[in-house]
């Protein structure tokens, strides 16, 4: 008989603790895994799944304008906000289910409650009171929203997560911030018709990607008619006399909105988790520090995801749940690879992009060649629309070896995952050379622009 009730107890049930307890259960071994709100945790709850919903849902203002030029009359058209939210929640619970499901077959353990370390071995149910012991034990709790708790009149903004469960939808918005959630919900609540302004106390959005996908978004969004307001934070939030909230801005502005979002970050949900009492160390957010094989300093407890605060992506989390999986239980000590990964900002247009941006690059490599193609899509000639696509490859010249691809335009998420088995691999900018181009397409321009646009040498264009 075991000397501990589980041999894995999970806290935390968002995709990569529903991926360990699901395979850990599978190999036969003795898991629980608790949460304390829904299965699916904020990629599925009130993340990437119903935010790429809203996306889908913000785009057809546009093809709508755009059939016109295609020959198509289309007739009057009305958007009902309670009919998208309805329908979302219907597939977040279809969801939901499909995660349960996974985990009870799995031979899981499932317990609806909060749950608390008490000790290196021991984890508290809070909705019981009961004390259970455990093996080992991984959190993966994730993160939250920053409320941003400085700033005055906080209390009156939302975050991404009631941005999905708005009763109706405001006729104008602020949104605080210059990262993917805050530019993303930017380009969703323009497209449904909102009064939008973005607010970001930086020179220009979206900090860590390619100053080229930056500009041209900034661009894109700004001839959509979204307001972006730089150098510039909010001061003060304060509910005016009509209802409505007034933002003053440390510009000296007073912008007047139904609704301010605050996407200012999300940190680590350890608050109140007994980090103390099991002894886990944690750093200056918050985060739960851990070894390249994710375990913290205490050799039973283990944690995975957002709540380490690596990569804040959820196949990142997955990944991590995998590869501990495989330290614990296939005596294969595997650590999470981190390197090249793809990613997507699904903003209109949409960027994806995989490796090192021209500026990261220009600093860890001595001399890079860059080819940069801006065009007007094909979609874009008869419906009218002005909009660009830029595609840009980043080569070290020394081994022509391709390090960066970033690409602004429709669908650019899907290439990403392309373009990212394409870095993975280790392809050079021959391989792409020797190509075979798909006629006509955008994503040709990646396999046909075969002399550089410009050198980058110490840093300087040269």
């Amino acid at each position: 008989m075991s000397e501990f009730d589980f041999d894995l107890f999970v806290i935390g049930g968002g995709s990569g603790g529903v991926r360990a307890a699901r395979l850990a259960a599978g190999l036969g071994k003795k898991v629980a895994i608790a949460e304390e709100f829904r299965f699916g945790g904020t990629c599925v709850i009130r993340g990437c799944v119903p935010k790429k919903l809203f996306v889908y849902a913000s785009q057809f203002s546009e093809h709508f304008e755009d059939a016109r030029g295609y020959g198509w009359s289309v007739g009057e058209s009305s958007f009902d906000w309670p009919t998208l939210v309805a329908n979302k929640d219907r597939e977040i619970d279809r969801l939901e289910g499909l995660y349960r499901r996974g985990l009870e077959n799995a031979g899981a353990e499932m317990i609806a409650s909060r749950a608390e370390l008490t000790g290196p071995n021991s984890v508290l149910i809070k909705a019981t009171g009961q004390v259970v012991t455990a093996r080992h034990i991984l959190i993966a709790v994730g993160g939250r929203p920053n409320p941003h708790a400085a700033l005055p009149g906080h209390e009156l903004c939302i975050s991404s997560n009631e941005a999905f469960h708005l009763e109706e939808l405001p006729k104008a918005i602020l949104i605080a911030g210059g990262g993917y959630i805050a530019v993303e919900f930017a380009n969703i609540f323009h497209g449904l018709g909102v009064d939008t302004t973005l607010i970001y106390r930086g020179k220009e959005i979206l900090s860590r990607f390619d100053q080229d996908m930056r500009r041209g978004l900034h661009a894109a969004m700004e001839e959509k008619g979204i307001r972006i307001l730089c150098h510039e934070v909010f001061e003060k939030i304060e509910r005016g006399a009509d209802g409505r909230l007034l933002a003053h801005t440390s510009g000296g502005k007073a912008l007047v909105a139904d609704q301010v979002m605050l996407a200012l970050g999300r940190d680590p949900n350890t608050e109140g988790l007994g980090l103390e009492a099991a002894g886990v160390k944690t750093g200056h957010k918050g985060e739960i520090l851990i070894d390249e094989y994710s375990r913290t300093n205490v050799e039973s407890i283990y944690a995975v995801g957002d709540v380490t605060d690596r990569v804040q992506l959820t196949p990142v989390a997955i990944h991590e749940a995998m590869c501990l999986i495989d330290t614990l239980y296939h005596d294969r000590p595997t650590s999470p690879d981190h390197d090249l990964i793809a990613t997507a900002v699904f903003s209109q247009p949409e960027i994806g992009t995989v490796g090192l941006s021209e500026d990261e690059a220009s600093k860890s490599h001595d001399e890079l060649e860059i080819y940069r193609a801006e065009f007007r899509p094909m979609k874009a000639t008869l419906s009218g629309r002005s909009e660009k696509t830029i595609m840009k490859i980043v080569v070290n010249a020394a081994d022509r070896k391709v390090i960066g691809v970033h690409i602004l335009g429709h669908e650019a998420g899907e290439l990403a995952q392309i373009l990212g088995i394409v870095l993975k691999a280790g392809c050079t900018k021959d391989d792409f050379d020797r190509t075979m181009a798909v006629h006509p397409t955008a994503s040709e321009e990646l396999v046909t622009m075969y002399n550089p646009s410009y050198r980058v040498k110490g840093g300087e264009r040269v």
